[in-house]
């Protein structure tokens, strides 16, 4: 099998560090990877490239992956080796050219094409009809308002939590129920890990080099999953969030490991919901008391009687807008008080405004449980939503 490379670039300058290469006329880090062609299938060849990386032989699987491993190139797991169809059928689904611009990262500058981000899907596993989705939010990371570069290079150690809504849910078979946070299905594993690895390869967040995490959390190999929009009559995230009724979507958050919270011993709304703000402000004392976007998973015990008192999402919002606040002299008590001073008085909300709050509707169909997903710091990233394969907000041609 042939292994591909970044053109130009060989083996040792990869180790060393990376050269600025241009696309589109757009100066900037290229990614590392491209696709691997297995040698035995003579019929693979035939196809005209389209693709244009150079290859490297390598002799079978097992070879491939101490390639890749022994260059940094994965996350530590092994990886789908991107073989050059593989990758074109990810770009075909998505009705992309291989140097079409998904993005450019705005504090360095570094454009991301199609192509390159495909490869990386490809090793994750994704198939092609999940490309669209691994597009989509890459295209949403690389808004000014999300932060990518502080999100990805603190020492906070957040990861990239990726919501999906609409139709492409069941097209994809992204399940919203059982083990909705974890495991789940093959999509929403696929996809999460697809947004970290393009984050290794193409941006070079690696441990110690960018990406200065000092503990991080699992969700750092994949971090996505679906809202249960059949199972709720609450409105998807993304309707919530602006988006026409009906349109898929992905959401994304810089978010913190998800903190679970248990409440089998009522039905009332008001004290089921003071559960998760109660957990808002124990992340506000013993992490941090800025407000940003926080996101709640609820599952269907919890969510059923909230929706049979006539409670919205944003019935929701408003109520854990007004709970989840602290003093800030309850940092005292938490060994901080070195940083109260003379402000003890002064109140934090865990939400800047009630449209901060991320609600969703996820989870299997018993046990009294949620999950409160807090945000990596305050205010500083926002939570960004994005169509997938439509323009929402698209002039009509001119003449």
């Amino acid at each position: 099998m042939f292994f591909v490379l970044v053109d130009g670039m060989s083996v040792s300058e990869i180790i060393m560090g990376f050269p600025p290469a241009r696309v589109d006329g757009v100066a900037g880090v290229q990614p590392i990877l491209h696709f691997i062609h297995f040698v035995p299938d003579r019929s693979m060849q035939t196809k005209q490239p389209t693709l244009t990386s150079k290859t490297y032989e390598v002799d079978d699987f097992a070879a491939a992956q101490e390639f890749y491993h022994s260059r940094g190139w994965t996350d530590g797991l092994p990886v789908v080796p991107p073989t050059a169809a593989a990758v074109e059928a990810c770009l075909e689904w998505a009705l992309m050219p291989p140097d079409q611009l998904i993005g450019i990262e705005p504090v360095r500058a570094q454009p991301v094409t199609a192509e390159k981000l495909a490869i990386n899907a490809v090793m994750a596993g994704c198939l092609p009809m999940h490309f669209p989705v691994v597009a989509t939010a890459w295209q949403a990371m690389m808004k000014e308002q999300f932060l990518l570069h502080g999100v990805t290079s603190s020492t906070g150690g957040c990861a990239i939590l990726a919501i999906i809504n609409g139709p492409v849910r069941l097209e994809i078979g992204a399940n919203g129920g059982f083990n909705a946070l974890a495991n789940s299905d093959r999509a929403t594993a696929v996809i999460g890990r697809a947004l970290r690895l393009a984050l290794i390869n193409l941006l070079d967040v690696r441990p110690g080099g960018i990406d200065r995490t000092t503990l991080g959390h699992s969700g750092k190999f994949s971090y996505c999953l679906a809202e249960d929009e059949e199972g709720t009559i609450w409105s998807p995230l993304s309707v919530v969030r602006g988006l026409p009724e009906g349109v898929s979507a992905v959401t994304v958050m810089a978010a913190m490991a998800p903190r679970q919270i248990m409440n089998e011993w009522t039905t009332d709304p008001r004290q089921i919901l003071e559960t998760f703000a109660a957990e808002m402000r124990a992340n506000q004392r013993h992490y941090s008391i800025y407000g940003g976007n926080y996101a709640i998973v609820i599952p269907k015990q919890l969510r059923e009687p909230i929706e049979r008192a006539g409670w919205t999402k944003r019935d929701i919002a408003e109520f854990l807008y007004e709970r989840a606040r602290v003093r800030r002299g309850e940092w005292a008590d938490v060994g901080k008080g070195a940083i109260v001073r003379d402000r003890g008085e002064r109140i934090h909300t865990a939400l800047g405004s009630p449209d901060h709050l991320l609600v969703v509707a996820a989870g299997g169909p018993a046990g009294g449980f949620g999950a409160v997903i807090p945000p990596w710091m305050g205010s500083k990233t926002k939570a960004v939503t994005a169509a997938i394969g439509a323009c929402v907000d698209c002039e009509p041609p001119k003449g």
